[in-house]
């Protein structure tokens, strides 16, 4: 089995299985391979262990759930997602989202923090944009297909490389504090996705350029304002840009281009 098929293999799995208690081991057992052999692919490909990538689905899926599923408890959304009580759910959510269930069901509309990983583009050639490809902006793509000639607000960390430096965690909340910032400067009916690593793609319901690009200069206007880590203190700056696609027939793939090709060109 080659290293695509035996990834999308694992990722299947590991999708058909988010309520169950699995673990690294059942996914390799379950792609008939070695638990060695697919953490060694995992990482290469994610940046992070199959463990770390369940982890992160189901507090995604959770998330979902507490904006969705408002007649469920967090008690119950913790036991779907395989967390015995809300003490243990409550700690691993704040860890990822550096907020509590509660006060996340009351205050965000942005649940996507994990997108599914979708590798039918890697490229073992060119690991960076391959990283990039593997996120799967479907449903993203299907909205743009509905809000055709809206904007779209498109963000980018600066300077990841030296909060990562600090703490892997810390460039986590990072993440997880632009997702924070885009979804407060963002309107009822806009939604935010994330399209790679620490790329962000906020597609607006409104046609009119002026009001993206006011949620552009709201988001800069928060650059240098900090997150907490641990006890320290760290300032966030990040990129942002506005685009409109107007073609007819905008591909998935070309779509994806050219919303990170706005993030490159937000950066000159």
């Amino acid at each position: 089995m080659d290293h695509l098929a035996l990834l999308n293999l694992a990722l299947c799995y590991m999708e058909e299985n988010l309520s169950e208690n699995i673990t690294a081991e059942d996914v390799a057992k379950a792609c008939y391979c070695s638990p060695s052999s697919l953490q060694k692919l995992f990482r290469r490909l994610a940046h992070y262990s199959v463990k770390e990538y369940l982890i992160k689905r189901r507090l995604t899926l959770a998330a979902r759930d507490l904006l969705n599923r408002p007649q469920d408890s967090i008690l119950d959304i913790a036991l779907r997602y395989c967390y015995q009580s809300n003490e243990a759910f409550t700690r691993a959510f704040e860890a990822m989202w550096n907020c509590s269930p509660s006060a996340y069901r009351q205050e965000r509309s942005f649940a996507d923090l994990c997108p599914r990983l979708n590798p039918s583009e890697y490229d073992y050639g060119d690991e960076e944009m391959s990283r990039r490809k593997m996120v799967d902006i479907s449903e993203l793509y299907d909205l743009f297909m509905e809000r055709k000639n809206c904007w779209f607000v498109c963000c980018d960390i600066q300077s990841l490389v030296p909060i990562n430096k600090i703490a892997r965690k810390a460039g986590d909340l990072a993440i997880a504090e632009t997702a924070r910032r885009m979804d407060q400067c963002s309107g009822p009916e806009d939604l935010v996705f994330r399209i790679g690593g620490d790329e962000f793609a906020m597609l607006t319901a409104s046609q009119d350029c002026a009001y993206a690009r006011q949620i552009a200069d709201k988001i800069l206007a928060m650059n240098g304002q900090t997150f907490t880590y641990e006890d320290r203190e760290i300032p966030l700056h990040l990129y942002a840009d506005t685009a409109c696609f107007t073609e007819k027939n905008l591909r998935y793939s070309e779509l994806f281009t050219s919303l990170h090709q706005t993030i490159e060109g937000s950066k000159k």
